[in-house]
């Protein structure tokens, strides 16, 4: 369900762009990798999930907050003025990668299994 409501998002914004570029309006989207933060530490394997981007993003380390809020600035200021209807991601790369790379599968099946062991 999350890869329909998120197609869906991104299709919004490339018609929201070609409808409100006429009038100078511009419409980006911003696209996050997992950022650790208070209210994802309740996201059931989120260490997992983090751990995997790490060792599977180009860039090898995790977005911050700090990341996004620079892209955000970004897009707000005058140095974007002639992006619209571009989904911008802030990932590390991690959504050029279609799969787990294998030579780091070892390091993520111990990562689950340590997990799934912690779950009992």
């Amino acid at each position: 369900v999350m890869g329909v409501a998120k197609a869906a998002l991104e299709a919004s914004v490339l018609y929201l762009a070609a409808d409100f570029g006429p009038r100078g309006v511009r419409v980006n989207g911003l696209s996050a990798g997992p950022v650790r933060t208070l209210a994802a530490s309740g996201i059931g394997d989120f260490r997992t999930m983090l751990k995997w981007n790490e060792l599977n993003a180009p860039l090898r380390r995790n977005v911050t907050i700090q990341d996004v809020g620079d892209a955000c600035l970004y897009l707000i200021s005058p140095w974007s003025n002639g992006v619209t209807g571009e989904i911008h991601y802030v990932d590390g790369g991690a959504n050029i990668n279609g799969m787990i790379a294998m030579d780091k599968a070892g390091e993520l099946g111990d990562l689950l299994s340590e997990t799934a062991a912690k779950k009992g």
